[in-house]
């Protein structure tokens, strides 16, 4: 049995979903654990480009079965609208290749007010939610007033508990929220996806002697607790978290893959050293198009920074990395790198504690770029000699191994260095 966790480094957006979609056909499960539709994974193979939000990203191989598990809190309407999408673009998604924990929280449309409510409270303070209800839902979830998919089987007690927990939401908070409609939905969409619902746990254990790729949503830098809290998710997309959040504890990681990008990118709030603004940034954003999946929001830019870099790889306890979007470094003349932090005299290559980063403004060290197209090379040793200087001091600033690297979005553009 061979258990594989993707994980990202950073602060999410680094590429996992291209890995994962590579991956997945060498693996019999592919098993998202934690997180929601807050974010996405966006994936370009012969069907297509597809954003899955939910749904893990082994979907697009016949023979792997996917799993949502009890780390998730599932918006049951969003599920419903990405697999109408996939479906149109040819994909088979049914109850054989998609599983959803019995234990996975519902997400549900009051989540989704109370997130964008207290965003609009928070004003110029707020958090950077992408304002699906991601933070509202966990926070339920460990006050212990969210339904779990597997309530919906006996729909008269999940119904005692949806109207207490209604009546909770309008004791509790003091803005106006029609509750009108939610439940006839939920009956709707449970008579959909009852038979997707199964306890995980089981069928792990039936499945004794079998591969798993354990996918993760964002990077470690959003993480709950090690990330730059309070600008996180409201879960963990740690490594060390995945054999919980997958629904299977006892399983025993045999290799974490961290994903890191040849730049660095950040959707949402929170200190981001060394961001880029102005033309230097807008020119590095189009040229890798970063814009959030989910949220179509304009990513933040920075070149590559080896100090959160590091500091992720050591959170994730990452055994080797791949290297993703080298290929949009191309066209410059100059490739900086952010090798240290500095604050006055002070300066480090430790990733700050959260509340003194502000202040810390970037040490760089500047590379020459190669100045030719590297999306068609498939071969590392083909490189220019530019190119593997940079790779391999990312490989050493990170003291982990770059096993490989992406040049384009295709399965085929991915280069192996083992």
């Amino acid at each position: 049995m061979k258990v594989s966790s993707i994980v990202g480094v950073n602060f999410g957006d680094e590429g996992k979903g291209r890995m994962v979609d590579y991956f997945a056909g060498l693996y019999d499960y592919v098993v998202r654990y934690q997180g929601g539709d807050n974010a996405g994974h966006t994936v370009k193979n012969a069907y297509g480009e597809f954003a899955l939000h939910l749904i893990p990203s082994g979907i697009f191989h016949e023979n792997t079965i996917n799993i949502m598990g009890p780390g998730m809190v599932v918006n049951l309407k969003s599920l419903d609208k990405e697999i109408e999408n996939l479906r149109a673009g040819g994909i088979e998604v049914s109850p054989k290749n998609l599983k959803i924990s019995h234990r996975a929280s519902l997400l549900l449309p009051y989540h989704v007010q109370q997130d964008q409510e207290e965003e609009k409270r928070l004003k110029d303070k707020k958090y950077g939610s992408t304002k699906k209800g991601i933070a509202p839902a966990y926070g339920d979830k460990y006050m212990k007033k969210t339904i779990q998919l597997g309530e919906l089987y006996d729909l008269d007690k999940c119904k005692e508990h949806f109207d207490d927990l209604v009546a909770y939401k309008q004791e509790v908070f003091n803005y106006d929220y029609d509750f009108t409609g939610i439940w006839e939905d939920l009956v709707a969409l449970r008579e959909k996806y009852l038979p997707y619902i199964v306890d995980v746990y089981d069928l792990f254990e039936e499945g004794q002697g079998k591969s798993f790729l354990l996918e993760a949503q964002l990077g470690a830098m959003r993480d709950v607790d090690y990330g730059i809290y309070p600008y996180t998710s409201s879960s963990s997309p740690l490594a060390a978290y995945a054999p919980l959040g997958c629904g299977y504890p006892k399983l025993k990681l045999d290799e974490v893959i961290g994903i890191v990008k040849a730049y660095g990118t950040c959707v949402g709030e929170g200190p981001f050293v060394g961001e880029l603004t102005g033309e230097e940034g807008d020119r590095l954003r189009t040229l890798g198009g970063e814009y959030g999946a989910a949220t179509g929001r304009p990513r933040r830019i920075s070149y590559f920074d080896c100090v959160a870099s590091r500091y992720g790889v050591q959170l994730q306890g990452a055994d080797k990395l791949a290297l993703t979007k080298l290929d949009v470094l191309d066209s410059l003349e100059k490739i900086p790198m952010i090798v240290a932090y500095k604050k006055g005299d002070f300066e480090t290559k430790s990733f700050p504690y959260t509340p003194y980063l502000k202040d810390f403004e970037p040490v760089y060290k500047e590379f020459p770029g190669w100045g030719c197209d590297l999306s068609k090379v498939r071969n590392y040793k083909d490189f220019p000699k530019e190119a593997k200087m940079y790779v391999e001091y990312i490989e050493e600033e990170l003291r982990t191994p770059i096993s490989y690297i992406s040049v384009g979005p295709e399965r085929d553009a991915l280069i192996l260095r083992d």
